[in-house]
């Protein structure tokens, strides 16, 4: 393993609206995973840290709340507008500490830059209802009002576009946010802070706390805080989860995934490939919507196989710099470790592997995290490849006769986040989105990812909570509802009344 530790990047917080050295003495290395160098040391957050974050973002709160929503409108749309400036380097950033290529990582900035656009229109968004007399002189309303000091954890795999899935809603509705980063690529978090600054946010309504699990155990203790977003492994959802609730917070904890996508024998099966290549193995199968089990249905299989096998042993790997590669590295050797460990299991399992993709090495990069795509064949649902999620560039093929067996296949597994159906029939893809429980359903579409005035979510074991991430539900899960009715009084006194008021009248 190459370390350069003395040329390391020394990364920080984002506090009270500027850059702060972590005073811990704790810190944890981020790795380029093209070389496997060290290229940073990020610093790991105490309780005093943690306390300094919250106090600014709870100090600065009341002034943001109170800003009309037009104003903070305004900051969004500069804060758009500084993104789509700083665009490339958002990207360079991504694949440097992740290993993304880079037109992945300007893929996942534009997904991001749509939640922006969506937070822009938050005077419209936060318009209530009202009522003109519901009784005589009586009239009603309601509002959504910000909740306070609100908290993300954010994964590895989208270090730019899952924060931007719950920073915008969150700061649009009047909350101030603590981004607590994946400790693996830390530093797309800073910039995201410092173009909310230069955006015109005021200081504390913003802040990057980077950290490991006493930064998290301190924000979901902290009494201070009202909400927590979390998106990562399931059984970290269940404990973000669980944590925070017993905490009094509110929660929304989006977990794992094992998404499949349902070849019909009437599919396109040259389109259905391109599906498959692109869902399975782009950003090295490190996505929460990445298709990790196909299911093909009646005699597709044979001939699906035969169209996946020469394009997975073709994959382009490379570093995520190169303009030609395909996939990028994992983002750790450790990750890597498991993902190839997972590829052993599913041999001994009794699966076919069609295609390894462990041992690749790349001339110049023979440090890097490398992994190639992997395919496997004739995998059952009692098979481990088949029920855990992996993580990385492996695809299992399943097979079933007909799409009730596919349908009861992935409605018996404990995920439920997104799911894909190729066919040419336009009956049996209703039957199919109708009654299969996932979350995200794509018909003749590889991933579903709601566009952001739609939502984001799965059921069963990839979320927990009941509020789905951005778009509509964003807005509700960041505001508390509030009814108001109102009389002004004219005339002679009512007096007292002991029965239940009944308006309508």
């Amino acid at each position: 393993m190459l370390e350069k530790s003395d040329q390391a990047t020394q990364i920080g917080h984002f506090i009270n609206g500027a850059p702060i050295a972590g005073a811990s003495g704790r810190t944890s290395p981020v790795y380029n995973p093209a070389t496997g160098e060290v290229s940073g040391h990020v610093a790991l957050a105490n309780e005093a840290e943690i306390e300094a974050t919250v106090a600014a973002a709870r100090a600065a709160w009341p002034a943001w709340a109170a800003t009309p929503p037009l104003r903070r409108a305004r900051v969004m749309f500069k804060f758009k507008e500084l993104l789509e400036r700083d665009r490339k380097e958002l990207s360079a950033i991504v694949t440097a500490e992740h290993g993304k290529v880079l037109s992945d990582a300007d893929g996942e900035v534009q997904r991001g830059m749509e939640v922006v656009e969506f937070a822009c229109g938050i005077p419209h968004l936060l318009k209530g209802e009202f009522t003109e007399s519901v009784g005589t002189g009586i009239d009603a309303w309601s509002v959504r009002q910000p909740l306070g000091v609100v908290a993300g954890i954010t994964p590895f795999n989208f270090p730019i576009m899952v924060p931007l899935w719950m920073i915008p809603v969150a700061l649009a509705t009047g909350n101030c946010f603590i981004l607590k980063p994946s400790e693996k690529d830390p530093s797309a978090g800073l910039k995201i802070a410092a173009l909310l600054a230069e955006a015109g946010l005021p200081p504390g309504v913003f802040s990057v706390l980077q950290g490991d699990r006493t930064a998290v155990e301190g924000l979901l203790a902290h009494p201070d805080i009202q909400a927590v977003s979390f998106v990562g492994s399931t059984p970290v959802a269940q404990a973000i989860y669980r944590g925070g609730t017993a905490s009094g917070k509110r929660v929304q904890a989006l977990g794992g995934a094992k998404n499949h996508l349902v070849v019909m024998p009437d599919a396109d099966l040259d389109e259905a490939a391109d599906a498959l290549m692109g869902a399975a193995y782009g950003s090295a199968g490190e996505r929460c919507m990445a298709i990790s089990v196909a299911v093909a249905v009646g005699d597709s299989a044979d001939k699906l196989i035969s169209k996946l096998e020469p394009r997975v042993r073709a994959l382009r790997i490379g570093p995520g710099t190169d303009p030609e590669a395909e996939m990028g590295p994992l983002v750790t050797r450790e990750h890597r470790d498991r993902v190839s460990g997972y590829i052993g299991i599913g041999e001994k399992e009794g699966a076919k592997l069609v295609v390894d993709g462990r041992g690749v090495t790349l001339q110049g990069y023979e440090d890097g995290f490398f992994i190639g795509g992997t395919l496997f064949d004739n995998v059952t649902t009692d098979m481990r490849i088949y029920q855990e999620e992996i993580f990385g560039p492996v695809l299992a093929v399943v097979r079933t006769p007909d799409m009730a067996g596919a349908m009861r296949m992935i409605n018996d597994h404990a995920f439920g986040n997104g799911v894909s159906l190729f066919t040419a029939d336009g009956g049996a893809a209703r039957d199919f989105a109708n009654g299969i429980q996932v979350g995200m359903v794509g018909i003749n579409i590889p991933i579903p990812v709601p566009m952001a005035f739609h939502s984001f979510g799965g059921w069963k074991q990839s979320m927990f909570g009941d509020h789905h991430m951005h778009g509509p539900e964003g807005v509700r899960f960041y505001t508390r509802y509030k009814a108001v009715t109102q009389r002004w009084p004219k005339g002679a006194r009512r007096g007292a009344e002991f029965t239940m008021p009944t308006l309508g009248r």
